[in-house]
């Protein structure tokens, strides 16, 4: 038996032939077992496929509702094993608690990358030796151990499987509001599903009560806002015929119709409306007094980095739809290149999405998962943005934030001119968001006066949560001369991704209270959501930096709901 082989990546591809070498003299009823996991990607491939395919193949998958993770999460012990224990009734409330926690960690997985950033392997071995942990600390101690016991499964056991910070608090959240001693008093683990009073429980009662009092499955149960079930119903209909595209897609290719009628229509109309590369002589003619202001060269900086990354892409764009046309025309031999290139437009997705396309227009533009014609529309956008502003190459009034390659650059050039105004060091200055009142960009208040320390930014989505705007907005504060107000608020239904309002990025210095780590500084305020900032709703390795959201409500709430920021939509 051949455990966890999907950690043995470079090993496992010899594997195929020492066993053809040991089957020679093998005994006949010799079998060999080999266990691994899916690789966290559609797209990757953690396995052989010639090793695949000469096994017989086994899947085991938990299911998909809650009720089911729970009855056999629970299915996993008995009376006898409760009964073991020296605090019966303090371990099989505990234990019953730690099975739901168990099924909303497995069955927030469908909901894709708001349920969890990253696809982690939360199993049944994971629940087993919580429970083995959580029998022993109830023995060794008088009283319940809370706060161990949530460390121990949320940082070590199920914390060990995950590598995303936001995922990570996410579990710990989930641990903080189901463990603690409000189990003994009938708390309410979801909407309308209480854990049972354990006076008179007998292990087969809780299968009753889960029978009984467990309501129809829905996202709240998980914590979730409805409308999660719409985007995961949305993505799950989206992805099935991509796939029937991708599957498809390359079989016309016929002058008459067709494949190869939508390759060249394609082609011509992105050639067509390609912008012109941006001449640097000029612009660094233009750029080179500038960058002797020290409040004004960061912005000049970055500037001219962007419209280098976009030349960048332009010319290989350019290069490559010429290089197509002229294979399309029988000039040159069609390469891998351009039949990738020519598949992309098939199926109107982006060239270089696919991660075994020899086409480099993705690794050369910005994360996205918008289609060709959407991405192309967002392109031009952001070339009229960046023609804007080195035109006279000054600071930014109120800036498309998700309209640049690198955001971080730009929120590193705020804290570098606020550092050089006040003398703050930057490794002791970071950045604070306040959103303000005003929802467009062209508001008068936003050209008249710019806020101090810091910039106007739109052009950002909320997921999971939404901004009150207008007369919703119960109170205003001005901070830094910008006017703000509002707080977190209840997503309504079927509103997937609200636009939020103007956002002012103050620069601010770093306080002794709040805690450094690997995404930012967390305050640890009630009344501050440190908010994760994504560029696409992919999430994951999209992080940008951490946004602080005024909110009323608890901050689980929101950890729960996988509220974010999303720098861009995918249409």
């Amino acid at each position: 038996m051949l455990q966890n082989c999907h950690l043995m990546e470079s090993w496992v591809s010899k594997l195929e032939r020492l066993l053809e070498v040991v089957q020679e003299g093998a005994h006949e009823d010799f079998r060999c077992f080999i266990s691994a996991e899916p690789p966290p990607m559609a797209s990757m491939k953690n396995m052989p496929e010639s090793l695949l395919q000469s096994c017989m193949k086994v899947a085991n998958e938990a299911p998909a509702d809650i009720k089911s993770n729970l009855v056999r999460a629970w299915a996993n012990y008995n009376q006898e094993v409760i009964d073991t224990c020296t605090k019966p009734t303090e371990f099989k409330t505990c234990l019953f608690s730690l099975c739901w926690f168990h099924s909303v960690m497995l069955g927030r997985k469908r909901f894709g990358q708001q349920g969890w950033s990253r696809q982690y392997s939360f199993n049944t071995g994971d629940l087993n030796i919580c429970a083995n942990v959580l029998k022993a600390y109830i023995d060794m101690f008088g009283l319940v151990p809370w706060d161990d016991l949530r460390y121990i499964f949320g940082e070590i056991m199920y914390g060990g499987h995950i590598t995303d910070p936001f995922d990570r608090r996410t579990a710990n959240t989930y641990l903080s509001v189901l463990f603690h001693d409000g189990l003994f008093s009938e708390l309410e683990l979801a909407p309308k599903f209480k854990s049972p009073k354990p006076d008179g429980m007998m292990f087969d009662s809780y299968i009753e009560h889960i029978e009984k009092s467990l309501p129809p499955e829905s996202p709240p149960q998980l914590g979730l806002h409805p409308n999660a079930e719409i985007g995961y119903l949305t993505n799950g209909t989206i992805n099935l015929f991509v796939a029937i595209m991708n599957i498809s897609g390359g079989g016309g290719g016929d002058s008459e119709g067709g494949g190869g009628n939508v390759v060249h229509s394609t082609m011509t109309d992105l050639t067509e409306r390609l912008p012109e590369n941006f001449v640097m002589v000029i612009i660094n003619e233009r750029a080179k007094p500038l960058l002797e202001k020290l409040e004004l060269s960061p912005f000049v900086v970055v500037a001219k980095q962007e419209c280098g990354y976009m030349n960048v892409l332009l010319t290989e764009m350019r290069r490559s739809l010429v290089e197509l046309d002229k294979g399309l025309k029988g000039q040159l031999n069609m390469s891998e290149t351009m039949e990738d290139l020519a598949l992309a437009f098939t199926i109107n997705e982006w060239p270089g999405r696919n991660p075994f396309s020899k086409c480099s227009w993705q690794k050369l533009s910005w994360p996205s998962m918008k289609t060709l014609a959407f991405q192309f529309m967002d392109m031009l956008r952001r070339v009229k943005q960046l023609e804007n502003w080195v035109e006279e190459l000054s600071k930014p009034t109120c800036l498309w934030l998700s309209g640049l390659f690198n955001p971080t650059a730009y929120l590193t050039a705020v804290m570098q001119v606020t550092g050089r105004a006040t003398g703050l060091a930057l490794d002791k200055t970071t950045t604070e968001t306040h959103v303000t009142v005003m929802t467009s960009p062209t508001d008068e208040r936003v050209t008249k006066e710019q806020p101090e320390n810091g910039v106007y930014v739109y052009g950002l989505y909320i997921e999971g949560a939404r901004w009150p705007s207008g007369e919703e907005i119960e109170e205003t504060a001005e901070i830094g001369g910008a006017m703000c107000g509002g707080c977190l608020s209840e997503s309504r239904l079927k509103e997937l991704l609200p636009m939020l309002p103007v956002i002012y990025i103050k620069a601010c210095k770093v306080q002794d209270s709040w805690e450094a780590s690997a995404v930012g500084y967390l305050r640890h305020v009630d009344d501050i959501y440190e908010c994760p900032v994504y560029i696409t709703t992919f999430r994951g390795p999209t992080y940008v930096f951490l946004a602080t959201l005024k909110t009323v409500l608890p901050k689980s709430k929101w950890v729960l709901t996988g509220t974010a920021i999303i720098m861009q939509s995918d249409e």
